[in-house]
């Protein structure tokens, strides 16, 4: 069964995001505040040059994001893996493919800031499985 994000999982895809040389080259210009929703369960994160500078587990009202990509858990499972199937191996793939998975909101802040989005999801697609499946 798949589980939900914990803190600690997202707090290391931050540290994975801001470690990475290839978003310190592309993300200068990525600033702003999106969602990741994993069913019920949303992550704001602030992007600030292309770094994470704050994660907010289901915000309030009053912390707005330009954009929500989200997914239902066993679309994100099949994502969040070192060998994705067909389909769900890449972020436009999903976008373009996979029915459950979207994004909602302000889809041209998105695709402005594309390249550094797709490196972003690519980062997260080498996180630890969500199924504890390696």
């Amino acid at each position: 069964m798949a589980e939900l994000p914990t803190p600690d999982w997202m707090e290391r895809y931050r540290q994975r995001v801001n470690e990475d040389p290839e978003m310190a080259v592309i993300g200068d210009w990525f600033s702003l505040d999106f969602k990741l929703a994993f069913e019920g369960d949303a992550w704001l994160l602030s992007v600030r040059g292309g770094r994470i500078v704050d994660i907010v587990h289901n915000p309030r009202f009053d912390r707005p994001a330009r954009f929500t990509i989200s997914a239902p858990m066993r679309v994100w499972t099949k994502f969040i893996r070192p060998d994705p199937e067909p389909l769900y191996h890449d972020f436009f793939a999903m976008l373009m493919r996979v029915p459950d998975f979207g994004i909602d909101g302000d889809s041209l802040a998105a695709m402005q800031n594309a390249r550094a989005l797709h490196r972003m999801m690519n980062i997260l697609k080498t996180m630890e499985p969500l199924d504890g499946r390696s």
